[in-house]
C-alpha cells in the first residue's frame, strides 16, 4: 500500500513519493540482480529487516547484516532513519565480507537534448519490471482518442506494424486515427516539449509560430458528468507522445489533415537531425512543417512504398492524423513480433472501458457472436502486423481481446459493490469492488502472469507460513483509471472501511483477499506526464473530508459504508464460496516438520470431498507442480486448526506415501492444492508402472570369445567355459549400472557369478566371482576350465547391491540370468567290476557288470565294440552276449559247469579282460553252488502190497545237471494214487537237503471185498520237464467198522430202518425204542463188545449208557419245544469215519394263547385310522404258531378299548393269522391307549401311542390365559413369548413350518420387531423376551396361526404399560412471563418441574443435572446455546422432589434480545426446554455519552470556515449505568454552551454571536453537526475551551438529572498556529493512548504476578496435605520425589489392585432379580461373607430363603408374584414387623447373665458376619428378621456347652457351628437335617466372597497417588508460570517498555506545555470524560465475555469528528498522527500481548 510521509509541524509540506523503495543487492554468496523493496509504511528497523528476509526468502535461522555501499551497518532505528528513497544497500554475511559480484548505484545527470529523444527511455524503463512498450503505444492512442472525441460516427484508431526481417531499417510503425486532425499551429504546439494544453495559451507569445492562429482559445473546463469519466480528455501535457515515439524509434513523421482543410501537414523529427544540428552549432529546436495536397508523395523516395500507400489512402479520408515512427529500436522487434498477444492484451486492459463501455466486457458471448456496437462509443482500436513475405497481416481488434485483466476481473466476479467518494472541490471518484469466490480447490481471483510485480507470492511448502493472501497475493485492491484510462503504476491497497479487520471477526480473513477493485477519477486529479502514476489521488482520498457512500442502482445510500461493505462481503462468502469438505476426523496432531509457531494444532482427516469427488485414505493420487512428478497413496489429510468434526476449508495439506516404494521409500506432505483431481487411479497406476520400469529388469549376456554355455547343454567334464560379458537393462531397454530414485542414496550395482553343482548331497558352489562396472568396461568374467564334477550345474549371474550384497531391493528380486547345463563324463579309460548278483550255481546263467570311468574317475559310457574275455581254472565258462546300460557293460548269460564239493559249493578265481583300455583286466573270486534241479531219483521196487488202512513210504533225491545233489526253494515232491476214490496225496518238502522219505496218510478204501490195485505217481512239483515216476501197489481189505444201521419201532410195534433225513414229533415229547447194528469192510456184522461199545457216541445226550449200547439200543430223543428249533441228531463210531445223521422236527400242540402286534407304527392321531393292521397270532403253550385253524374262526375274535369305534373294526383271517383293520380312536388326552383283543378263552392287549390331532388352538406356555402383564415403558416382558399349537383336546401339536404371528395394538411396538415366524419341530415359535414401547395404558396381544388357508386365534394377553418413574420425559418451565427483564436486576423466579412418564415430578431428579443457559441472540446462535453462554445452577425445593427453582439470578448487564434454555442431562436421558426469548431492557439513563470517541479539535477564528468548525458531525445519546443505550422514549433538547476555564472571561461564540445552541433529542439521541465559531470570535489564543452538553427532558426527574457532557477544544487566533497546534493536539492524544496502553499492560502484569503467587501457595498446600495422607497409608516418601517415580508407583499399585480384583473368588450362582427401583434383589445377592465355613453353613441354613426376591413395597411383591404365577418367593419390606427386629448392637446373650464367663468356641451373632455392599439399612431389616439372634460357634461341643449354660437363665437361639452343625432353638441336633451340605452341593445358592481388604488398600493408595500427581503438576505448573512471568517482567523488552512509557510521559508533558502554556488549572483528559460506546459482545471466534479483551496495537479505522481531529483507537495512534515519525509509529504499535505466553496470561486474568 502506498504510504505518505509528512514533515512534522509543516502542513504545507509536499508529499513524498508514494512508492518509497530501496534497491538491495544480495551479495552474501551470489550475483543475483538487484531487488526493489518498497519501504512505505516501515517505521522500524525490525520491520525493514523482516521485509528483507521475506523478499530474499532468508530462513529465520540464517544471520545476515545490512549495510550501505559505504559499508555502514544498518542495525537499529537510528541508522535506519538515515536511509532515503532509492538508496542502494548490500546484504552480507558480515560487515567485512568481500563483494562476490559487482553492483550499481543510481545517480542523475544534467539535461541534454536527450531529454526528448531519450526521455522515453527514462520514462518507460522505470516500468517496474514490465516491458513498457504497450504504455508507449498507449500515449499515442491517448492522442488519437482525444482527437476523435467529437466524431459523430465511427472512431477508428489503427496501429500498423511493418516488419522486414531482411532489411531491419525498413521496420516502421503507423498510428492512424480519423480524428479532427491538427492545424500547423497545433502541430507546432505538439512539437514543443512540455507545452501542455493548460499553458499553451501562455506560451504563445514566447514561441515563434508560423501564424497567429490558435485553436486553443479556452482553458479546459469540467465537462458534464459522464459515466466513469469516459470523456476522452486524456491528452494533456505535451510530453507523452514525443517520449513514446522516441522510445519506440529514433524518428517520427507527423501527417495530419484537419477538418474543413484541403491541405495535409507534415512534421518530421529525428535523432539524427538533432545530432547534426548540435554538431553544426545550429538551433536544435527548429524545423519546417510541409503543407501539401492529399495523396502527394513526391517528396517520398520510391523505396518507401509503405509510406507511399499511406499517403495514397489520404484521398479517402476527410480528416485524420498519421504518426509514422521509423528507426524502430531492434530490442523491440522480437517483443512486437513474438508477443503480439501479450502487448495487445495490455492495451485492451488500459482502454477496457473505452472499448466496452461503462459496464465493461461482461458479456461472455460477445467473442463468439461477433462485435456489437459499444453501448458507450463506437471505438475501434485495431492492431495490424505486416510481415514481409506473408501476404495476410495479423489483425487484432482490442474489442476481441477477452483475456485482459479487467475482462477477467469482471467475468470471474460473483458480485460487485459500487461506491462513490466525494472529495472537496469538484473531484469525483467512482469505484467498484468485485468478489472472486473460492471454488473448491482454487481461488478464482485472476492472476496476471505478465506482471511479476503484482503476481501473488509463490506458495510455501505448506500453504501457510509465507503467503497470507492466497487469492490476491501481494497485489493491492484497487486499480486506478483517470478519465477512463488506466494509470498502470498506481495501486491503492485499500481503505479503512474495506480493509482487513485488526481483530477477529465473523468473516474469514481470506474473504478480504478475494476482492478486486477499480477507481474511476475525473481530470481533477494530477497524474504524471507519462500517465503511469497518480500524484495526489491516494492523499486526497484519505483526507478527513472525503465522504464515501454506497451506490445502489446509481443512487447514493446514506448509511455507514463500512457496515454495508461487511454485509455485502458476508453475503458473497455465504452464497458464492465453495470450499473443500474435510471429513472422517481422527484427532489433532503436532507436526515437527514445520516451524514452531506452525507445529500445532493440525487436525487429521481421512477424506476430503472436492468438487463432486471424494478422496480417501489409501487412494492412489498424483501430485502436480512437483519435480519430479509425485505419485503416492493417501495417508491422511491435514488441516491447520483445532477442529472436532467435519469442516469446510479452502485448503490444507495432504500426506502421501510416495509410490512406487521401490524407488521412493518416503512420505511427503504437500499442499492440497497440488492434488491432481483429473487423474484417475488407473492412470496413477500406469505412471507407477512406468516409474518401476526404471528398475533393473533383465541381464544381457554375451560370450565375446566363444565357448558359450547354452541352456540345458550337456558338456563333457573339463570343457572350457568362455569369457562372459554382462549388461544390466531396465524395462525400457536402457543400460544402467546403479539404482535410480531418491529413496536412498543411489547405489551401484554389481554382478555376481556363481557356478553351483547340484550334487546328491546338496548344492555346492564351485565358482563365485563379483564384477563391478567401470567407466570404460562393462561387467566381465574370465574363462573357466575347472568344471569337472558330473551332474547338473547352474551358472548364475545375479545383480546385487554394492554395499550389502543383497539380491533384493524394495522387496523385489533383482534381475538374474541362470544357465542350467549338465556335465557328462569323458571317454572311458579303465573299468571296475560292479556288484555281482550271487550266488552262482552250476548251469545257471549269470551276469557280470563292468563299470567304466574316465580320467577324472567319473563314470563313462563304454563302447559297443568292447569284447570281454573270461577265464577260470576247473570250470567250463561261456556267455551269450554283452549289454551296455548307462556307464556299465554287462556280460550276460555266463554259464559255469563243474564238480562242486556239496551243497556249500566251491570257490574259483576268474579273470576278466577288455582289450583296448589303458587298464584292460580285472580278477575276482566267485563261489559256485550246485545247480537247479535237473532229475529225480526214487529208491523203490515194483509190486508193493499193503493192508487197507496202512501208509506207504518212498526214499527220493533231487540232482542237478552234473548229478550233484542239489536243493532249492520250493522243492516239493508229491505222490498221487490212482485206482480208487478218496485216496490220500503224499507230499515231501526237500528244499533244504534235496533228499527225504515221501510218506503220508494211510490208504483207506471203501467197500473193498477182495483186493484192489493202485498206481503211485511221483513227481517234483513245478518241474514238469523232469517227468513222472510210477509204481504199482496191491491193497488188501481190513476188519474195521465200515457201516452202521439205525432202526425205530412205530406205535403199532413195527420196526422200520431209518435213513438219513427228517424225523417229526410233537413238541416237548420223547422218541423211544431206537436200535442199531455195525458191519466191517467185508459186510460182516460185528459183535459189540465193551471196547467197541465205548467208541459209540451220540450228540443228543452227554453220556451214552454202555449197557444199552451193548444191547444194540440208542438213548431216547426229546423233541424241541419250538417248531423253529429242529434238532440235529448224529451217531458216530470213534476212530473211524462211520456216522449216521438225521433231524428231529417238532409239530405244534394244542392252542394255549394269542399274541397281538401292530404290523406298522403304533402311533395314531386322535380321530384318525391306524395306518397298519393289527396282526393276531394263535400259539400253543410253547409259543408255536398254529396255522391250521378253521376258516370261520375269525368271527370268534373280539376287539374293545377306550374311545374305540367298534362298529368300524374289521377282522380277517389269512395265512394262519388274524388281521384287525379300521381301528379308530377318539377323544381324551394323548399318550398310551390299550386295545383289548379276545379269542375263545384267550385275550391280549395292544398298546397304541395316541398323538395330537390337527391344530385347532393356540396357547402361550408360561402365561395364564387372559393374563394381564404389567411392564414399564421401554422395559422387557418378564418372560419370553412362546406360542404352542394345540388340537381340540388341548394337546400339543408338533408340526413344523406353520406360520405364526402376534397381532398387537398399533399404538405399541416391540423391540425387536416381531416378524411372523414358522413353528419348529415341536410346534412352537419362540419370539424371545421383547421390550415394550408405548404410552401408558392397557393393550392386547393375540397370537395367530395360519393352517391350510384358515386362521387360528389364540388367547389374548393383556399388557398393562406402567410409566417409568425414573425416566424424565418432559420439562415444565413456569415463570412470570409479564415480568420485566432489566439489566443489572434480578430475573424472575423460574420453577422447573422434571416430569417422569407418570406425568408427575420425578423423585430421582438431581439438581446437578439441571442447568439454565443464557446468551445474547445473534444470527448464528438463535436456538443453540453457544459456548459463551452463561450457566446457572438451580436450587432444589424441599419436600418436593423433582421441582427446582432459579431465583435471585442476576440479569446480564448488556441490553438486547437474549435467549434462555433449560437443559437436563442425568447421564442417560437428556431434555431441552423451548428457547425462551426475553428482551433485556436498559436501565434508566444516568449519563450522556458519544457514539464515537472524539479527539481534541483545534480551531481558529480566521476567515476560513473549515478552520472554525469545531464539530462536523457527532452523535451523542443517553446511557444507563452499564453503558447501554437507554434513551428510548426520552425526547427533549440538548442545550449546548461554550465554556472556558474558571476565571477566563473571553469565551468564543458560535456563528451569529451566540455562545449557546439548542439541538433536538429524539429517543435519547442527538446529532451535533456543523458547530462553527464566528469569524474573529473572542477567545484567548492557545486556551482550551469545552462544549458543555446539558440534557433538557421532562421525563428525567430533577433529583436524578443527567450530568453534562464536556467536549474540549483548543482555540487559536491565527490559522498558522492552529495548524501547528492541530499537529501537537493529535500528538498529545496519541501519546495519551500509548501511555494508557502501557499502564494497562503494567497493571495487568502486576495483577497476574499476585494471582500466580496465590496459586503457587494453594497448590503447595494441597500437595502437602495429600503427601501427609499418603504417609499415613504407609507409602514410602522416597517414591514421591518426582512425577516419574509417582507414575511408576501408581502403575505398581494399579497392577496389584487388578490382580486382586481378577483373582478367583466365591460367587453366588443364583439368577439376578429383575432390575427395578422397588426391588432390592435376591437374598443370596444382598450379602457377602468372607469366611468360607461361615458362608457354607449360613447359605445352607438359609437355603430356603436364598432365592427370595426382596421388594420395598407389597405392591411390587404382588406384581412379581402375578408375573411368575406364584412360583417366585417374594418378601416386601413394608410388611415386616420391625418392632421385634433384633438390635444389631446388643451384646451376646451370656453377657447379660454371666458377664464374667468366657465361653469357648468364639460365639458371635451370625448376622454380624455378613457384609452388605449396598442398601445396608434395608438389608439389616431383612437379615435381622430372617436370622434373629442366631449364633455361630466353632464346633458342636462348644455349641452344646454354650447352650447348656445359657438355658439356665434364658431362651437359647439357634446355634450354628463352623463345621456345619446346627442346634435348633428347641435343642434338637444331629441327623442329616442338621448337617450342612458342602458348597458344591448347594448349586450356587451361596453367599459371595467380598473383595479382600488389600484391594481397598491398593485402591485408596492409587486414588491418593493420582491426586498427588495432579497436585504436583499443578504446583509445578504454577511455579513455572510465576517464574516465567517474573522473568518476563525482567526482560529487556519489558524494561524498554517501562522506559518508553516514561519517555512518552515526558514527551506528553512537553507537548502539553507547548499546547497550554497559558493553562493555569489541570483538566481531565477528554478521552476520559467522553467514554466510548460499550463494545458489542464477542463472537465465537473471539475471546469470551468472561475473558480480558485482547489489546492490539494496530491502527483501527478512524471516523472524522471535528476540524483537525480524528477518533484514535485505544491501543494505537500511529495512524492518527498527521506527521508520524518512525519512533512514534513504534510506540503506537506496541501491545500488551506480544507472544503466545502473553496471550495465555492475559486470558487467564
Amino acid at each position: 500500500m502506498a504510504t505518505s510521509r509528512r514533515s512534522v509541524g509543516n502542513t504545507s509540506a509536499q508529499l513524498e513519493d508514494d512508492d518509497a523503495f530501496v534497491y538491495v543487492f544480495d551479495r552474501r554468496d551470489s550475483d543475483v540482480p538487484e531487488i526493489k523493496i518498497p519501504t512505505g509504511g516501515l517505521f522500524t528497523y525490525v520491520d525493514f529487516k523482516a521485509r528483507v528476509r521475506e523478499a530474499l526468502e532468508i530462513k529465520k535461522s540464517e544471520s545476515f547484516v545490512i549495510a550501505t555501499t559505504n559499508r555502514e551497518e544498518i542495525k537499529d532505528d537510528d541508522s535506519w532513519d538515515i536511509i532515503d528513497k532509492g538508496d542502494t544497500l548490500y546484504i552480507l554475511r558480515n560487515i567485512q565480507q568481500e563483494l562476490c559480484a559487482p553492483a550499481q548505484q543510481r545517480v542523475s545527470y544534467l539535461p541534454h537534448y536527450d531529454t526528448i529523444v531519450k526521455g522515453g527511455m527514462y520514462e518507460y524503463y522505470a516500468s517496474e519490471g514490465q516491458n513498457p512498450l504497450p504504455y508507449a503505444f498507449a500515449e499515442l492512442i491517448d492522442n488519437a482518442l482525444a482527437a476523435t472525441s467529437n466524431n459523430l460516427g465511427s472512431r477508428s484508431i489503427e496501429i500498423r506494424l511493418h516488419i522486414d526481417d531482411g532489411n531491419p531499417s525498413k521496420n516502421c510503425v503507423y498510428v492512424i486515427d480519423n480524428g479532427k486532425g491538427m492545424t500547423p499551429r497545433q502541430l507546432n504546439n505538439w512539437a514543443i516539449y512540455r507545452l501542455s494544453k493548460f499553458i499553451r495559451k501562455d506560451k504563445r507569445g514566447k514561441v515563434s509560430f508560423g501564424g497567429d492562429e490558435d485553436d486553443d482559445k479556452k482553458l479546459p473546463q469540467s465537462s458534464t458528468h459522464t459515466p466513469l469519466s469516459l470523456n476522452s480528455d486524456i491528452s494533456y501535457f505535451g510530453v507523452g507522445g514525443k517520449q513514446a515515439i522516441f522510445f519506440i524509434g529514433n524518428s517520427t513523421r507527423m501527417i495530419t489533415k484537419p477538418q474543413e482543410s484541403k491541405d495535409v501537414h507534415e512534421l518530421t523529427i529525428s535523432k539524427e537531425e538533432f545530432q547534426l544540428k548540435e554538431k553544426n552549432q545550429e538551433a536544435i529546436y527548429s524545423g519546417y512543417i510541409r503543407n501539401r495536397q492529399p495523396g502527394d508523395s513526391s517528396h517520398i523516395v520510391a523505396e518507401d512504398d509503405i509510406l507511399g500507400k499511406i499517403i495514397e489512402e489520404e484521398k479517402d479520408r476527410e480528416h485524420f492524423t498519421v504518426v509514422e515512427i521509423h528507426g524502430i529500436n531492434p530490442q523491440h522487434m522480437a517483443y512486437l513480433k513474438l508477443h503480439m498477444k501479450q502487448w495487445t492484451r495490455q492495451l485492451a486492459h488500459i482502454y477496457h472501458y473505452y472499448i466496452h463501455g461503462p459496464r465493461g466486457n461482461a458479456d461472455t458471448d460477445d467473442v463468439n457472436t461477433g462485435r456489437i456496437p459499444s453501448p458507450f462509443k463506437n471505438i475501434d482500436i485495431e492492431v495490424k502486423l505486416f510481415t514481409k513475405g506473408h501476404p495476410q497481416p495479423r489483425i487484432v481488434n482490442l474489442r476481441d481481446v477477452d483475456d485482459d485483466m479487467q475482462t477477467q476481473f469482471i467475468r470471474t466476479a460473483a458480485s460487485s459493490f459500487e461506491f462513490k467518494a466525494n472529495i472537496e472541490g469538484s473531484g469525483v471518484v467512482e469505484g467498484v469492488l468485485r468478489y472472486h469466490p473460492f471454488l473448491y480447490d482454487r481461488e478464482t481471483y485472476p492472476s496476471d502472469a505478465n506482471d511479476p510485480r503484482i503476481e501473488p507470492d509463490a506458495f510455501d511448502e505448506h500453504d501457510y507460513a509465507i503467503n497470507d493472501r492466497p487469492a490476491r497475493g501481494r497485489r493491492p485492491v484497487f486499480e486506478c483509471y483517470w478519465n477512463g484510462r488506466l494509470i498502470p503504476y498506481t495501486f491503492i491497497e485499500n481503505f479503512d472501511w474495506c480493509a482487513e479487520p485488526k481483530k477477529s471477526r465473523t468473516l474469514p480473513l481470506e474473504c478480504y483477499n478475494r476482492i478486486s477493485g477499480v477507481l474511476f477519477t475525473n481530470d481533477h486529479f494530477q497524474v504524471s506526464t507519462n500517465k503511469l502514476t497518480f500524484i495526489d489521488l491516494e492523499m486526497r482520498l484519505r483526507e478527513k473530508n472525503t465522504v464515501y457512500s454506497h451506490l445502489v442502482h446509481g443512487q447514493e445510500r446514506r448509511t455507514a459504508i463500512d457496515r454495508e461493505f461487511v454485509t455485502w462481503l458476508k453475503e458473497c462468502h455465504d452464497q458464492c464460496d465453495k470450499q473443500i469438505r474435510f471429513s472422517h476426523f481422527k484427532g489433532v496432531v503436532t507436526r515437527h516438520d514445520l516451524p514452531k509457531h506452525k507445529q500445532y494444532p493440525w487436525s487429521v482427516y481421512e477424506q476430503v470431498d472436492w468438487d463432486g469427488r471424494a478422496f480417501k485414505k489409501g487412494q492412489l493420487v498424483r501430485i502436480q507442480r512437483t519435480v519430479p512428478m509425485l505419485l503416492g497413496t493417501i495417508k491422511r489429510f491435514l488441516l491447520y486448526g483445532e477442529n472436532e468434526n467435519d469442516v469446510y476449508a479452502t485448503g490444507g495439506d495432504i500426506e502421501v506415501s510416495q509410490e512406487p516404494k521401490s524407488l521412493y521409500d518416503e512420505e511427503k506432505i504437500v499442499p492440497l492444492s497440488k492434488l491432481d483431481r483429473t487423474c484417475s487411479s488407473q492412470a496413477v497406476r500406469k505412471h507407477i508402472d512406468d516409474e518401476e520400469a526404471k528398475l533393473p529388469s533383465t541381464l544381457i549376456v554375451n560370450w565375446p570369445e566363444g565357448y558359450e554355455v547354452k541352456q540345458n547343454e550337456k558338456r563333457p567334464a573339463g570343457k572350457t567355459v568362455g569369457d562372459i560379458k554382462v549388461q544390466i537393462a531396465n524395462k525400457k531397454g536402457e543400460l544402467i549400472s546403479k539404482l535410480p530414485g531418491t529413496a536412498v542414496v543411489s547405489k551401484k550395482l554389481l554382478v555376481e557369478l556363481k557356478v553351483v553343482w547340484h550334487s546328491s548331497s546338496g548344492d555346492e558352489v564351485m565358482v563365485s566371482h563379483i564384477s563391478q562396472h567401470g567407466k570404460n568396461w562393462p561387467y566381465w568374467f574370465r574363462k573357466m576350465e575347472n568344471i569337472k564334477n558330473l551332474g547338473p550345474h547352474t551358472l548364475s549371474l545375479q545383480v546385487v547391491l554394492n554395499e550389502s550384497g543383497a539380491n533384493t531391493y524394495a522387496g523385489k528380486q533383482l534381475p538374474s540370468h541362470k544357465i542350467k547345463f549338465q556335465v557328462t563324463e569323458a571317454e572311458p579309460e579303465k573299468f571296475t567290476v560292479g556288484m555281482l548278483d550271487g550266488p552262482f550255481r552250476v548251469g545257471v546263467p549269470f551276469q557280470i557288470p563292468l563299470e567304466f570311468q574316465d580320467e577324472f574317475n567319473n563314470h563313462s559310457k563304454p563302447s559297443i565294440k568292447f569284447s570281454p574275455q573270461l577265464e577260470a581254472s576247473g570250470l567250463e565258462l561261456s556267455y551269450d552276449s554283452i549289454q551296455i546300460k548307462g556307464f556299465n557293460l554287462i556280460i550276460k548269460g555266463i554259464v559255469a559247469k563243474g564238480s562242486v564239493a556239496g551243497s556249500a559249493g566251491k570257490s574259483f578265481i576268474m579273470t576278466i579282460k577288455v582289450p583296448g583300455l589303458e587298464q584292460d583286466s580285472q580278477t575276482l573270486k566267485i563261489r559256485l553252488l550246485p545247480g537247479p534241479p535237473h532229475s529225480l531219483f526214487v529208491d523203490c521196487k515194483e509190486g508193493l502190497e499193503i493192508e487197507n488202512g496202512k501208509a506207504l513210504a518212498f526214499s527220493v533225491e533231487v540232482r542237478d545237471q552234473a548229478d550233484n545233489p542239489t536243493s532249492d526253494a520250493k522243492l516239493v515232491i508229491t505222490c498221487k494214487f490212482t485206482g480208487a476214490f478218496g485216496l490220500p496225496v503224499y507230499t515231501l518238502d526237500c528244499s533244504g537237503s534235496g533228499t527225504g522219505t515221501l510218506t503220508g496218510d494211510p490208504i483207506n478204501l471203501k467197500q473193498i471185498r477182495n483186493f484192489q490195485k493202485l498206481t503211485a505217481m511221483i513227481e517234483l512239483q513245478n518241474h514238469k520237464q523232469m517227468g513222472i515216476l510210477t509204481r504199482t501197489i496191491k491193497v488188501l481189505p481190513s476188519n474195521r467198522v465200515a457201516s452202521i444201521e439205525v432202526r425205530m419201532q412205530n406205535e403199532d410195534g413195527k420196526i422200520n430202518t431209518l435213513k438219513s433225513g427228517s424225523l417229526s414229533g410233537r413238541a416237548g415229547d420223547h422218541i423211544t425204542n431206537i436200535s442199531f447194528s455195525l458191519f466191517d469192510e467185508g459186510g460182516r456184522k460185528l459183535e459189540i463188545d465193551e471196547k467197541l461199545a465205548g467208541k459209540i457216541k451220540v450228540n443228543w445226550v452227554q453220556k451214552v449208557p454202555r449197557d444199552t449200547v451193548m444191547e444194540g439200543l440208542l438213548p431216547d430223543i426229546k423233541v424241541p419245544a419250538t417248531i423253529q428249533d429242529a434238532k440235529y441228531c448224529q451217531v458216530t463210531v470213534q476212530d473211524s469215519n462211520i456216522d449216521f445223521n438225521f433231524t428231529v422236527t417238532p409239530t405244534p400242540t394244542e392252542p394255549s394263547q394269542i399274541n397281538c402286534k401292530c404290523s406298522g407304527s403304533n402311533k395314531v392321531r386322535i380321530g384318525e385310522t391306524l395306518d397298519a393292521p393289527i396282526l393276531v397270532t394263535i400259539k400253543d403253550k410253547f409259543g408255536n404258531e398254529i396255522t391250521d385253524l378253521p376258516k370261520n374262526t375269525s368271527q370268534e375274535v373280539q376287539v374293545s378299548g377306550d374311545g374305540l369305534r367298534s362298529n368300524e373294526v374289521k377282522v380277517t383271517y389269512s395265512k394262519g393269522k388274524f388281521s384287525i383293520q379300521s381301528v379308530t380312536l377318539e377323544g381324551g388326552k394323548t399318550g398310551t391307549r390299550d386295545l383289548k383283543v379276545t379269542w375263545k378263552d384267550f385275550l391280549d392287549f395292544v398298546k397304541l401311542e395316541l398323538t395330537a390331532g390337527p391344530p385347532t388352538k393356540l396357547s402361550l406356555p408360561g402365561w395364564e390365559e387372559d393374563e394381564t402383564v404389567t411392564v414399564l415403558n421401554e422395559n422387557k416382558l418378564p418372560r419370553p413369548l412362546i406360542v404352542q399349537l394345540l388340537d381340540d383336546g388341548d394337546n400339543e401339536v408338533h408340526i413344523p413350518d406353520i406360520k405364526i404371528q402376534l397381532a398387537k395394538d398399533p399404538k405399541i411396538k416391540f423391540v425387536p420387531y416381531l416378524m411372523p415366524r414358522k413353528s419348529n419341530a415341536s410346534g412352537q415359535v419362540d419370539f424371545g423376551t421383547v421390550t415394550v414401547v408405548g404410552q401408558r395404558g392397557s393393550y392386547e396381544l393375540e397370537p395367530r396361526a395360519f393352517v391350510s388357508g384358515e386362521t387360528i386365534s389364540g388367547p389374548k394377553l393383556t399388557i398393562l404399560i406402567q410409566p417409568d418413574m425414573t425416566r424424565p420425559v418432559e420439562m415444565k418451565v413456569e415463570y412470570n412471563k409479564k415480568a420485566l427483564f432489566q439489566v443489572g436486576e434480578m430475573m424472575p423466579e423460574f420453577t422447573i418441574r422434571i416430569l417422569a412418564e407418570d406425568e408427575q415430578p420425578m423423585k430421582g431428579a438431581k439438581a446437578a443435572s439441571l442447568s439454565m443457559k443464557l446468551w445474547k441472540m445473534d444470527v448464528r446462535t438463535q436456538n443453540t446455546p453457544p459456548s459463551r453462554a452463561v450457566s446457572f445452577s438451580p436450587e432444589s425445593v424441599k419436600q418436593n422432589p423433582g421441582v427446582f427453582i432459579f431465583k435471585e439470578r442476576k440479569i446480564p448487564e448488556m441490553s438486547g434480545i437474549h435467549n434462555i434454555m433449560l437443559t437436563y442431562y442425568d447421564g442417560r436421558y437428556e431434555l431441552f426446554s423451548n428457547v425462551i426469548t426475553v428482551d433485556v431492557k436498559p436501565g434508566a439513563p444516568v449519563r450522556l455519552g458519544s457514539m464515537e470517541q472524539p479527539g481534541t479539535p483545534t480551531v481558529s477564528n480566521t476567515h476560513n470556515a473549515a478552520a472554525r468548525c469545531v464539530i462536523r458531525s457527532l452523535k451523542i445519546d443517553l446511557r444507563d449505568e452499564f453503558d447501554n443505550t437507554a434513551g428510548l422514549g426520552y425526547s427533549g433538547k440538548i442545550n449546548l454552551e461554550i465554556m472556558g476555564q474558571p476565571g477566563v472571561v473571553e469565551v468564543p461564540s458560535f456563528v451569529g454571536g451566540n455562545r449557546t445552541l439548542q439541538f433536538t433529542m429524539n429517543n435519547g439521541q442527538c446529532v451535533l453537526s456543523n458547530l462553527t465559531l464566528a469569524e474573529n470570535s473572542a477567545g484567548k489564543d492557545g486556551y482550551e475551551y469545552f462544549l458543555r452538553c446539558i440534557v433538557d427532558c421532562d421525563l428525567i426527574p430533577r433529583n436524578k438529572s443527567i450530568p453534562p457532557l464536556d467536549i474540549p477544544f483548543l482555540f487559536y487566533n491565527d490559522a498558522k498556529k492552529q495548524s501547528q497546534m492541530t499537529s501537537l493536539s493529535r500528538q498529545r492524544d496519541d501519546l495519551k493512548a500509548v501511555i494508557k496502553t502501557y499502564k494497562s499492560l503494567f497493571e495487568t502484569t502486576e495483577q497476574l504476578v499476585k494471582e500466580l503467587k496465590i496459586s503457587v501457595h494453594e497448590a503447595q498446600m494441597e500437595e502437602n496435605k495429600i503427601r501427609e495422607d499418603l504417609r499415613r497409608l504407609k507409602v514410602p516418601l522416597v517414591h514421591l520425589q518426582n512425577i516419574p517415580s509417582v507414575d511408576k508407583l501408581i502403575e505398581e499399585k494399579s497392577r496389584g489392585r487388578e490382580q486382586i480384583r481378577m483373582s478367583k473368588r466365591r460367587t453366588c450362582g443364583l439368577a439376578e432379580a429383575p432390575p427395578d427401583n422397588e426391588i432390592l434383589g435376591k437374598i443370596g445377592h444382598l450379602g457377602q461373607i468372607e469366611e468360607v465355613d461361615i458362608a457354607r453353613v449360613l447359605s445352607w441354613h438359609m437355603s430356603a430363603d436364598m432365592d427370595c426376591v426382596v421388594t420395598l413395597t407389597n405392591k411390587k411383591a404382588k406384581e412379581i408374584y402375578a408375573q411368575t404365577n406364584g412360583k417366585q418367593q417374594v418378601l416386601p419390606i413394608d410388611s415386616i414387623f420391625k418392632k421385634n427386629l433384633p438390635d444389631w448392637k446388643k451384646p451376646l446373650p451370656h453377657v447379660k447373665y454371666r458377664p464374667n464367663w468366657h465361653p469357648r468356641g468364639n460365639p458371635i451373632y451370625a448376622r454380624n458376619l455378613i457384609i452388605f455392599p449396598q442398601n445396608q439399612e434395608k438389608c439389616k431389616i431383612v437379615f435381622g428378621m430372617l436370622l434373629g439372634d442366631t449364633l455361630i460357634l466353632d464346633n458342636l461341643d462348644h455349641a452344646n456347652e454354650y447352650r447348656q449354660e445359657l438355658v439356665k437363665y434364658t431362651h437359647c437361639p439357634t446355634i450354628l457351628t463352623r463345621l456345619g452343625d446346627r442346634i435348633r432353638s428347641n435343642g434338637k441336633f444331629g441327623g442329616l437335617m442338621n448337617k450342612a451340605l458342602s458348597i458344591d452341593k448347594l448349586r450356587g445358592a451361596v453367599f459371595s466372597e467380598p473383595l479382600p481388604s488389600s484391594f481397598h488398600e491398593f485402591a485408596n493408595q492409587t486414588e491418593l497417588l493420582q491426586n498427588y500427581r495432579v497436585a504436583m503438576e499443578k504446583s509445578g505448573k504454577a511455579k513455572n508460570e510465576l517464574s516465567e512471568q517474573v522473568a518476563h517482567m525482567k526482560l529487556p523488552e519489558m524494561q524498554e517498555k517501562y522506559k518508553e512509557c516514561r519517555e512518552a510521559e515526558v514527551e506528553l508533558k512537553d507537548v502539553e506545555q507547548k499546547l497550554g502554556v497559558t493553562m493555569t488549572t489541570p483538566r481531565i483528559p477528554a478521552s476520559e470524560r467522553v467514554k466510548t460506546m460499550r463494545p458489542p459482545p464477542s463472537s465465537d471466534d473471539g475471546p469470551s465475555a468472561s475473558k480480558r479483551p485482547k489489546v492490539t496495537g494496530n491502527p483501527t479505522p478512524q471516523t472524522t469528528i471535528a476540524n483537525g481531529s480524528t477518533t484514535p483507537s485505544s491501543a494505537s495512534t500511529s495512524s492518527i498522527l498527521g506527521t508520524p515519525t518512525r519512533k512514534s509509529g513504534r510506540l503506537a504499535s506496541m501491545s500488551p500481548v506480544t507472544s503466545d505466553d502473553g496471550k495465555k496470561r492475559l486470558r487467564r486474568t
